[in-house]
């Protein structure tokens, strides 16, 4: 878990490692950069944390990480706190207390943070324009872009692009070219072998070490490309229709590759365990992974579930090219976007499935007690209690084990087991 050191003296907070030296007496630590800005310190202009992974606890109360995984998806974008907790069934008030206690800031505070965050890395690394930027970073408008970037930064948008460094630009070819930090370690290799093993064929693929699929925004097609890039990042190049909202479309592919949590706490709890254990000191940048669509992830489930593998990649395949949207001209064997349930209502193996979210009876947003979601799945027919804890796992739960046998012991981490077990298997 990445901490922030902020510094009385002079109200600035910097990342581990910047070359800073102030007495140990003067300085506060942070979890999360908006816990520091929320107290009245801004940004290092040395070491720039906005571009470092600031990741929530893993020891954080689920509650508070299913609230942020909400934010992370753009609740707060278009509706308030009150809403949030709703969605929770909890009080605004509850919320924001839960929220200070363990995050440090508010919800709005920590979603406007994020905001203001991304829109500095674009200013930095793209060559979008100031008014892009706003829309692409989830501003409402640029009178509220330019407030919250002085309030964070210090200065307005355009002195903040003047500021970046030749090193910062990232050349592209085509698409926008984006940094996803993580805090190593991180093992992209295996992460990219996971998703590689649970590919849907026409919508994903993984060539070369790059991992690609195909998106839709609003009916509209695009495609995402994910790499290595450095020690700390990964590279994404991004090819959308439009560029408003981009920053929940990289949210939500930092989250497919396992970038929105560090699971320090569990790893630590785990090392002891004399199966997973040795799985983890062999590969100990091993992530769980998310998902890019929770219902394309629940369907692929369903499906490998009740079907040998080979089988099972042909149903896909055929799902895939009779529903999916097609978008022609990829290459690299992507062909379709996924259908969404109202359209598989009918299909065979999961219709089911399709029939309970297309009505709304199950919610696939990462906002629902992982329990509660296994066993509203597990309720549906055709979905096997294994298969309702593979779901759970790819939308952020930490505990659950999409196996039949007893995992009592990984308790309250059996979802990092899970996919370290897997990729032993695999």
């Amino acid at each position: 878990m990445t901490t922030y050191s902020a510094v009385r003296t002079t109200g600035i907070y910097c990342r581990p490692g910047c070359g800073a030296k102030p007495l140990a007496e003067n300085v506060r630590t942070f979890e999360l950069p908006a816990a520091a800005e929320a107290a009245g310190y801004r940004a290092c202009l040395r070491c720039r944390p906005y571009r470092v992974a600031g990741t929530v606890a893993d020891d954080a109360p689920e509650l508070v990480c299913r609230a942020v995984q909400l934010i992370i998806a753009g609740v707060l974008d278009e509706s308030g706190e009150a809403a949030l907790g709703a969605r929770l069934g909890l009080s605004a008030r509850h919320l924001r207390r839960m929220f200070h206690e363990h995050l440090g800031v508010t919800p709005d505070q920590f979603a406007r943070s994020r905001r203001a965050h991304f829109a500095r890395r674009l200013l930095d690394d793209s060559e979008l324009g100031i008014a892009d930027i706003a829309f692409a970073a989830g501003f409402g408008s640029l009178r509220q872009f330019n407030r919250a970037m002085r309030e964070v930064f210090r200065a307005s948008p355009r002195e903040l692009r003047d500021r970046r460094r030749r090193t910062d630009r990232l050349v592209a070819d085509g698409g926008l070219v984006l940094r996803l930090p993580y805090t190593p370690p991180y093992d992209w290799d295996a992460m990219s072998a996971f998703l590689a093993e649970h590919a849907i064929p026409g919508v994903e693929s993984v060539e070369d070490g790059i991992y690609r699929r195909t998106i839709a925004l609003d009916g509209d097609p695009g495609l995402l490309e994910i790499g290595p890039g450095g020690s700390d990042h990964l590279l994404l190049r991004a090819h959308l229709p439009y560029w408003e909202g981009v920053i929940h479309v990289v949210d939500r592919a930092a989250r497919l590759v396992g970038l929105d949590a560090e699971p320090v706490l569990a790893k630590t709890l785990l090392s002891g365990d004399p199966v997973i254990g040795p799985l983890i000191a062999d590969r100990p940048g091993v992530r769980v992974p998310g998902a890019w669509g929770p219902f394309e992830a629940a369907v692929q489930a369903v499906v490998r579930d009740q079907l040998p593998r080979d089988a099972a990649y042909d149903v896909l395949h055929k799902l895939v090219e009779v529903h999916g949207m097609p978008v022609p001209g990829l290459g690299h064997s992507l062909t379709h976007a996924f259908p969404g349930p109202q359209v598989l209502t009918e299909a065979e193996l999961i219709g089911p499935l399709a029939q309970e979210v297309a009505a709304g009876n199950i919610v696939l947003d990462g906002g629902e007690d992982a329990e509660a979601l296994i066993v509203s799945l597990e309720a549906v027919p055709g979905v096997s209690i294994e298969a309702a804890h593979h779901v759970a796992l790819r939308l952020g739960a930490r505990d659950a084990w999409p196996f039949d046998d007893d995992a009592e012991r990984l308790r309250p981490w059996r979802s990092l087991a899970a996919v370290h077990r897997m990729l032993s298997d695999s």
